[in-house]
């Protein structure tokens, strides 16, 4: 391989080579490339039913086909591994699986792991195997203790080998754990989309856990809720969580089912909901800090926008992505790019294209920023909005900077009657742009009319002359260009197209 140079990904291959859209695999034994196999295994396709991590790896570890015992194998090597691994780079069994989450993107360590296995019923496997069980784990649960770790009273406690007890996990300074507080009773409000929490110091946090997070009627109807609790109660408000992702946009499966079955006026309610809680972040009389991580797509996006301050996770993945199934932000999102742009003139008399051409491509281009510094340049973060390094810190820096807010004599914004807009003369330059797109095999033609509809808003529409006009104008606007968009064959192709394979479709 190394004489071939068949070094890998700066030779284009390796292992593995792709071909087109497919990956071929290197055959050792005659140095072929050949095609991958497909292959489907029933514990994998039961556990993808699974959304909690803990009972997903238990139910893949113990099923008895080719993958489950394929992972149970190398997963039990590398926590016995762990294990043998004390005291000799740690002394306890805390920092293992810190190491391994922070420094090699694990969601669970070792330990961790462990338990969700469960460590007695392991240990029954692994001694029916013939395999070799470490003492220590076999000391601790001959004294009646069943797991590395255990909560008591929302506070987390680690299984000391030294002192064969419980000991507490010590958090830093500065650390807010969500969980522990749900454990504390700390829970105002909840359903089964979103929670709102008491962070304590009149500061309260609404916390998406819907699956990836992603925004429906639960969460709506969750966060009119802890507006109205916290106009009454609180300081402030955090919009924020400790999930794999902040959130991976609007529930697009309720969009398709009511544009399939012609259901405008249910689609038409759905968007003016989630449009009333974006404004409703923006203008609430008590300040609202959004806390963005990870995954930030489509409405989850139009939230961090929203909101008077976000303090934002430096590894941020942010972005307005809602071309790719064939419609546009629908949420505010479309409006709040068009107001940006435009308060960035100091001219009117000036040609409006060099100011929402960048806005223009951000949103139709469906632009996914690569960090919160990225979105800063974009435009999709504030320049007074807050990057934080360290993730674990986020929503307890969110919540000071709620109480900033209240310091310095927070007053709710009036939304906006005086947004500048061009109709015919920015619509005219927008339009020959994406002509010139589609006449170079840049785009296709739903692409074209997908950029119109976008181009439609953020030129104000269609009138002749210059003029100002309320956000509320522009968002219906949006709402009837996000409505026309649901009618289309196409768009609906690209919808379902998205829920099976997750991808994007060009059609």
């Amino acid at each position: 391989m190394v004489s071939n140079k068949w070094l890998g990904q700066k030779t284009k291959q390796g292992f593995y080579k792709k071909v087109g859209k497919d990956i071929h695999f290197l055959d050792h034994k005659t140095l072929e490339y050949k095609e991958s196999p497909k292959v489907k295994f029933a514990s994998l396709e039961a556990a993808k039913q699974i959304d909690k991590l803990p009972s997903r790896l238990a139910s893949i570890a113990y099923s008895d086909d080719k993958a489950g015992k394929f992972f149970w194998a190398a997963t039990i090597d590398t926590l016995v591994y762990s294990m043998n691994r004390i005291p000799e780079i740690s002394d306890d069994i805390v920092n293992v699986d810190n190491a391994m989450k922070w420094g090699f993107g694990w969601e669970m360590g070792p330990f961790e792991t462990w338990d969700a296995l469960g460590v007695a019923k392991s240990v029954e496997k692994m001694k029916a195997e013939g395999r070799a069980v470490p003492q220590p784990v076999l000391d601790m649960l001959a004294s009646g203790k069943k797991s590395f770790y255990e909560k008591r009273e929302g506070d987390l406690y680690y299984y000391d080998f030294v002192s064969k007890d419980y000991k507490a996990v010590n958090q830093p300074k500065g650390f807010t754990i969500l969980s522990s507080l749900k454990d504390k009773g700390k829970v105002i409000k909840k359903n089964s989309g979103a929670s709102l929490i008491d962070l304590g110091d009149g500061v309260a946090c609404l916390e998406f856990h819907s699956k990836m997070n992603s925004i429906g009627g639960d969460t709506i109807d969750m966060l009119n809720k802890s507006l109205k609790e916290v106009e009454e109660n609180y300081e402030g408000l955090v919009i924020g969580n400790q999930g794999s992702n902040f959130s991976a946009g609007a529930n697009i499966m309720m969009v398709l089912l009511s544009a399939m079955e012609g259901e405008w006026e249910d689609i038409d309610i759905m968007v003016r909901a989630f449009q009333k809680a974006t404004m409703s972040v923006k203008y609430s009389k008590k300040p609202v800090v959004v806390a963005p991580f990870g995954l930030t797509l489509g409405g989850g996006c139009e939230f961090t926008m929203a909101s008077p301050r976000a303090v934002a996770a430096a590894e941020t993945y942010i972005g307005l992505v809602e071309v790719g199934v064939g419609l546009l932000p629908g949420g505010g999102g479309t409006k709040e790019m068009t107001i940006r742009a435009m308060d960035k003139m100091v001219n009117y008399e000036l040609d409006p294209v060099p100011y929402l051409q960048p806005a223009f491509e951000t949103v139709g281009m469906g632009k996914v920023f690569e960090s919160a510094f990225l979105a800063k340049k974009g435009g999709i973060l504030k320049e007074n909005d807050i990057i934080v390094m360290n993730k674990d810190m986020q929503i307890a820096e969110a919540k000071k900077a709620v109480l900033a807010l209240v310091a310095e004599g927070y007053q709710a914004p009036q939304p906006r009657n005086d947004v500048f807009v061009y109709g015919r003369r920015a619509l005219a330059a927008l339009k020959l742009a994406l002509y010139n797109m589609k006449m170079a095999g840049f785009i296709s033609e739903h692409d074209e009319l997908i950029g119109t509809k976008i181009a439609h808003v953020m030129a104000g529409g269609d009138s002749i002359s210059t003029r100002r006009v309320s956000e509320q104008y522009l968002l219906d606007l949006e709402r009837e260009a996000f409505l026309s968009l649901c009618g289309t064959r196409k768009t609906q192709e690209r919808i379902q197209h998205m829920l099976k394979t997750g991808k994007p479709l060009r059609n």
